[in-house]
């Protein structure tokens, strides 16, 4: 069954809702993600999971949507599954706590249409 890249998206905004809900449960704090393997677990798979979905959407739907930083978040799937000991948690702890909310307001626009 081939999924719709709108049925992806929702995915992804639904993904990264249910993280949000887990971060606030766990208490899971910038200071924390840097430092509690365990939280950093918890917080790697539904980004992977995000990730990969955004890496199959078809071209021509990002391509339809250009000014969504697309590339940025399916490379950092890449980088959370392939390089796994050189991640920089500095940097997920910014896409976690401020960049992935602006990703995500922006794709639940397209939804909207």
């Amino acid at each position: 069954m081939k999924i719709s890249d709108k049925e992806r998206v929702k995915k992804i905004i639904e993904t990264w809702q249910s993280l949000k809900e887990q971060i606030e449960k766990h208490n899971i704090t910038r200071e924390l993600l840097l430092n509690d393997e365990f939280s950093q677990w918890a917080v790697t798979t539904p980004l992977y999971n995000i990730g990969e979905q955004v890496y199959m959407l078809s071209h021509e739907f990002k391509e339809s949507y250009p000014e969504i930083s697309w590339n940025v978040v399916s490379g950092l799937r890449h980088r959370l599954v392939h390089d796994y000991d050189g991640i920089n948690w500095s940097i997920i702890v910014e896409v976690v706590f401020v960049e992935m909310d602006d990703f995500i307001d922006s794709i639940s626009k397209i939804t909207n249409n």
